[in-house]
């Protein structure tokens, strides 16, 4: 299960939050989402845990508890596909707004 963890502290790094994930089961993997530019931690990132069982536990425990003196966030994270899918963007055929335009479009 990959599970989303959010509100961590800045300065956590990727082993700490793997660790912090492994005292409820195997932990296959643990990303802190990191700035392109400036590579600072956007404070937070992703657990991957094989069990569901663990994970779920895991989750149960973990949402709302205090580390590093932060209060995280951890849930069952959504694929990206399944979030937009309730997307209600707009028509990419409008015409309008802008006045670069130099064509009569």
């Amino acid at each position: 299960m990959n599970i989303y963890v959010g509100s961590l502290h800045f300065k956590m790094v990727e082993a700490e939050l793997k660790e912090l994930f492994e005292e409820y089961g195997e932990v296959t993997s643990a990303k802190i989402i990191f700035d392109k530019y400036s590579g600072k931690s956007k404070g937070f990132g992703f657990v991957e845990m094989p069990n569901d069982a663990e994970a779920k536990k895991a989750i149960e425990e973990l949402n709302g508890a205090e580390v590093q003196g932060r209060n995280i966030i951890v849930n069952e994270s959504i694929e990206r596909a399944d979030r937009r899918s309730n997307f209600r963007g707009g028509d990419n055929d409008r015409r309008g707004g802008g006045g670069n335009r130099r064509d009569n479009r």
